[in-house]
């Protein structure tokens, strides 16, 4: 009968095994499937993996259920599979692995990426529901494997804990900085988790061996339970559309003995590895000696969170004062002007000063509204606080960018000053002017607001700690033109749940629809900037009404337009505009115009008309 996994580790180092995800990529299956699901509909290609690394020497084999977890898999519709796809994943490794080998339930990390924002309550569930269908199949231990902060990893090793009392491997991803995400250092970090229970500690993913021998380097004279290793075969490279691991086999072999002497006593690999990396560890370590590991502390540890290794934001004196702080004081009038589609500048810079003139609080700037591609709003928007002194106020869609661009993009914004953002889901990529190009929405709009808020937080989208906070202040759009405008609201409240501070609506074009706005939105803590867009001419009306998401036209404005085209139309156009604002104003403070086709014109008569009724004298700087 083989020994437990305590024993064995205790004795000898064990092979573990190594990719499961990027060595099925290599085999043809795609990205963006669920490689979980595949114990279910292809349980002969996840053993003949697991084979291929028992055969090549590995002794411990990890279950194929590292996102199959309630949250993961619904994004595949596969939520209600959880205890099938765990328990399939078990039988498979068990089957593989044979007698003499061991077989570890594998858990990933829940909260890493676009998901940071999950509730400690909802991760806890989460696990304890994976966990409970993998010990269902009795595994030889537990690995949880690839956390990115110290907090996740404490939730799931108590849920671990709660329910069995099985060897339990934890493992950390850092980067090349030998740091967690969350701040704390290796040894603090380990620290932690033994008290919480675990039975061995290291790392894998993010980063190749030379990255994970750096951060076992950190533990020196302080490694008191056995470590694991599985580190990825170097960074990724795309190579002709494939994605490549540069890492050879014999560079793993040559590290599995260094790893050895460090304290490691599982060895396998992660992304990019194979079954001949895995031979390789295998044939270094088949006559190491072990060395006995330090004899464990036994004072009592401190706990250390995250929160203790954040600074507290104290605010600056002096700063100016937010859009939110204007529309609590005054009447706060936004006003768009779009990018342009083409490299000339000229007349939206021109724009730009005639608005700051008139007197608009800031200039909203649009992100490739409508899927068709303008200037960038990140350049044009700090020419516009560069060369005018006006507040610039940026979309960003979710659209066009992914986890990783997108966290970019806001970085960006914060180096420049920019620091007033509306968070839009943003119009499909196959509606605009090039319908072949993706839509990304790895975000919808309620993450993106959460994610934006992580970042004032002084967190980046990963869980990993910035050197200091942004101060974003985030919008969020809301539009009232629905039949059930309760039921808009609800939606509108979780946005202010996820960590809005403004609203801007799509345009209204009925009094009656204004009142009834303010009447329903009169609870929320929020201000509301209501959306106001002169119609350019009848047919402008007509494409509004009838062709653009979002946006409805009462019978009355459409028939004062019918047939109205050039000056004529734009002066309706700007009547009824006026008509609009004086049954806005009376209910709102926050006013949200929108020029049309570049009609800035139309917006500077629609801010004298503001001004001019609330009594407001415009300094000489706005002359």
């Amino acid at each position: 009968m083989k020994p437990d996994l305590r024993s064995a580790w205790s004795n000898n180092v064990l092979v573990g095994d190594g990719a499961m995800g990027t060595f099925l990529y290599q085999k043809g299956f795609p990205v963006g499937i669920s490689y979980e699901e595949l114990n279910l509909i292809s349980p002969g290609v996840i053993e003949d993996v697991h084979r291929s690394y028992i055969e090549a020497g590995a002794v411990l084999l990890e279950s194929n259920t590292f996102s199959a977890n309630y949250d993961k898999l619904s994004k595949y519709g596969l939520e209600s599979k959880v205890e099938e796809i765990n328990r399939a994943g078990m039988r498979i490794a068990r089957s593989a692995a044979g007698e003499n080998g061991y077989v570890v339930g594998a858990v990933g990390s829940i909260r890493a990426g676009k998901r940071a924002n999950l509730s400690s309550s909802e991760l806890k569930k989460y696990f304890a529901e994976q966990l409970s269908a993998l010990l269902l199949e009795a595994p030889d231990g537990i690995l949880l494997e690839t956390f990115y902060d110290v907090e996740e990893l404490h939730l799931a090793v108590k849920a671990v804990r709660k329910l069995s009392d099985l060897p339990l491997i934890c493992q950390l991803a850092v980067d090349e900085t030998a740091r967690t995400l969350d701040g704390l250092t290796l040894p603090e970090a380990f620290r932690v988790l033994e008290q919480d229970g675990a039975d061995v500690i290291g790392f894998n993913c993010r980063t190749g061996p030379n990255g994970i021998k750096r951060a076992l380097g950190t533990l020196s004279g302080s490694l008191t339970l056995p470590a694991s290793v599985f580190p990825n075969a170097g960074v990724a490279d795309y190579v002709d559309g494939q994605y490549r691991y540069g890492a050879s086999p014999e560079y793993f072999g040559q590290m599995a003995p260094v790893f050895a002497d460090m304290g490691a006593r599982i060895i396998g690999g992660c992304c990019g590895t194979t079954p001949q990396h895995i031979a390789e560890i295998s044939a270094a370590l088949k006559d190491y000696i072990v060395k006995p590991l330090p004899e464990p502390q036994t004072e009592a540890i401190q706990r250390i969170t995250v929160q203790e290794h954040l600074a507290e934001d104290g605010g600056e004196e002096g700063a100016e004062p937010t859009l939110v702080d204007l529309v609590k004081q005054r009447h706060t009038v936004i006003v768009e002007l779009d990018p342009p589609r083409d490299l000339d500048i000229t007349k939206f810079m021109r724009g730009a000063e005639a608005l700051r003139k008139a007197g608009a609080d800031a200039l909203t700037l649009a992100d490739n509204s409508l899927a068709v591609t303008r200037m960038s709003n990140m350049a044009l928007g700090h020419l516009v606080q560069a060369k005018t002194g006006l507040r610039p106020l940026v979309h960003i869609a979710c659209r066009d960018r992914n986890l990783i661009g997108t966290q970019s993009h806001l970085m960006g914004f914060d180096a420049l000053g920019i620091d007033h953002v509306l968070a839009v889901t943003g119009d499909p990529a196959r509606f605009g002017d090039l319908p072949g190009s993706s839509s990304i929405y790895d975000l919808t709009s309620f993450e993106i607001i959460r994610m934006i808020r992580q970042l004032n937080d002084g967190i980046a989208f990963s869980g990993k700690p910035l050197k200091q906070k942004a101060k974003f202040v985030i919008g969020a759009a809301f539009n009232p033109n629905v039949k059930h405008l309760d039921k808009a609201v609800e939606r509108l409240e979780k946005k202010i749940n996820s960590g809005a501070d403004y609203i801007m609506t799509q345009p209204v074009y009925d009094p009656e629809l204004i009142a009834r706005i303010a009447a329903a939105t009169k609870h929320l803590s929020v201000p509301i900037f209501i959306g106001i867009m002169p119609l350019a001419s009848g047919r402008n009306a007509e494409y509004l009404h009838n062709e653009v998401p979002g946006i409805q036209l009462s019978d009355e404005v459409r028939g004062r337009m019918s047939g109205l085209e050039g000056e004529a139309g734009r002066a309706e156009g700007v009547k009824i505009a006026k008509e609009l604002l004086d049954a806005a104003t009376a209910h709102f403070n926050g006013i949200y115009l929108m020029t049309p086709f570049m009609f800035y014109e139309m917006s500077v008569q629609l801010l004298e008309h503001i001004w001019t009724k609330q009594g407001r004298k415009l300094s000489p700087l706005f002359r």
